[in-house]
């Protein structure tokens, strides 16, 4: 079984800057893409970001690109998001999740192993 732990939520002003992590067990992390996602009050869970079992490809939604970057370290078994420049609308709880294969693109059903959620919100 896969556990997923977020870390590195919390309050920021607009303009500011975050890194998540996540934490992975239960299956050898190198073999796998990972993504994040997000969700905010009312709305879908969407794709934030995703990266192939190597780190050498990377993935993002539109809104995101060139603000948040996401990354990897196989050998601790953790993935980061760094966000910067943020906005109020990209105020969510995030989710990290594991990918079933090498390779993560944006499509949920990629996707078997989710994290509890951190909940990131950028005032204004």
């Amino acid at each position: 079984q896969v556990q997923l732990v977020e870390s590195g939520g919390g309050l920021v002003q607009a303009g500011g800057s975050l890194r998540l992590s996540c934490a992975a067990s239960g299956r050898t992390f190198s073999n796998y893409g990972m993504g994040w996602f997000r969700q905010a009050p009312g709305k879908e869970r969407e794709f934030v970001a995703a990266i192939n079992w190597s780190g050498g490809s990377t993935y993002y939604r539109d809104s995101v690109k060139g603000r948040f970057t996401i990354s990897r370290d196989n050998a601790k078994n953790t993935v980061h998001l760094q966000m910067n420049s943020l906005k109020p609308e990209d105020t969510a709880v995030y989710y990290c999740a594991a990918a079933r294969g090498p390779y993560a693109l944006g499509a949920a059903d990629l996707f078997d192993y989710w994290g509890q959620g951190t909940q990131v919100t950028v005032s204004s």
